[in-house]
């Protein structure tokens, strides 16, 4: 499952995007890392330690630099830019125009009854349009599942909790006052302004794992925010936008990890680090 039904998505034409002709045009699919683009979508390509990735990519068409468009496979349509992390906030912002703030979610309202037979529901929890919420879950008061939101089955999600652009496996624990899929802390800084570079990912919350009290976990920028099957968070634990943590993993308390990290299998941090 993909994360672009959580946000507004304009269709463009490649060449109405740059506004210049290009000898093979197409409708832009998406924007996606090098890994992971496909041959209608648009990626990007900013520093030479992602050579290697940058030679198999699939891609119609990738913004980069007059430096590494070597890299590139010929076929690939290259957007020459000086700042690629700037054009690419420009492009993410006209694709989808609402990624960059977090605005309120005014769908919400108190959970129907019908529609959640079999979940259980404490005093004044608010649900968002088209959420999904497996059986034998429980949701603790005062907590808040924005639109799109998925969540699997048995799941136990405490009160004060805030979840939105997630999609949650089974037998998720969540404890109280935890939030996950708010914007990273994403800019580009220029001389004289912060350009806020749009977050378009989601939060990815795998089978089996437990988030303790009061952590913050962040949606992806381009790519999508991953914990791994029976990982365990403990209390004030910062995952930015874009990480990735293994399966199996124990992370103590207090511990930030900065954005696009990435944690193997089976890891154990501890407090603060």
């Amino acid at each position: 499952m993909n994360s672009n039904f959580f946000f507004k998505k304009n269709k463009f034409q490649l060449k109405n995007i740059f506004n210049k002709k290009f000898k093979n045009n197409f409708e832009v699919n998406d924007v996606k890392i090098l890994n992971l683009a496909k041959k209608n979508d648009i990626t990007f390509f900013d520093s030479a330690r992602y050579k290697e990735i940058a030679l198999k990519t699939k891609a119609g068409a990738c913004i980069t630099t007059h430096e590494l468009e070597k890299y590139l496979p010929e076929k690939v349509i290259k957007i020459l830019v000086k700042n690629v992390l700037l054009e690419l906030a420009k492009i993410l912002k006209k694709i989808y125009p609402n990624a960059d703030i977090d605005y309120p979610d005014l769908s919400l309202k108190k959970p129907p009854k019908k529609k959640y037979k079999s979940v259980k529901f404490g005093n004044n929890v608010l649900v968002g349009e088209n959420v999904k919420i497996g059986k034998n879950s429980i949701i603790g008061s005062n907590t808040i599942i924005e639109k799109n939101v998925v969540i699997g089955l048995n799941c136990i999600i405490g009160s004060n909790v805030n979840i939105k652009n997630s999609i949650l496996g089974d037998r998720v624990v969540i404890q109280d006052g935890s939030k996950l899929g708010q914007k990273g802390f994403g800019f580009i800084p220029l001389k004289n302004k912060n350009i806020k570079f749009p977050h378009k990912g989601c939060v990815i919350v795998k089978d089996d794992v437990e988030i303790a009290s009061n952590c913050t976990i962040d949606r992806g920028s381009v790519d999508d925010t991953l914990i791994g099957k029976n990982t365990y968070l403990d209390n004030q634990v910062h995952i930015a936008h874009n990480v990735k943590i293994g399966e199996n993993c124990m992370i103590a308390g207090q511990v930030g990890f900065a954005g696009s990290s990435i944690i193997g299998n089976n890891v154990s941090i501890g407090g603060q680090a």
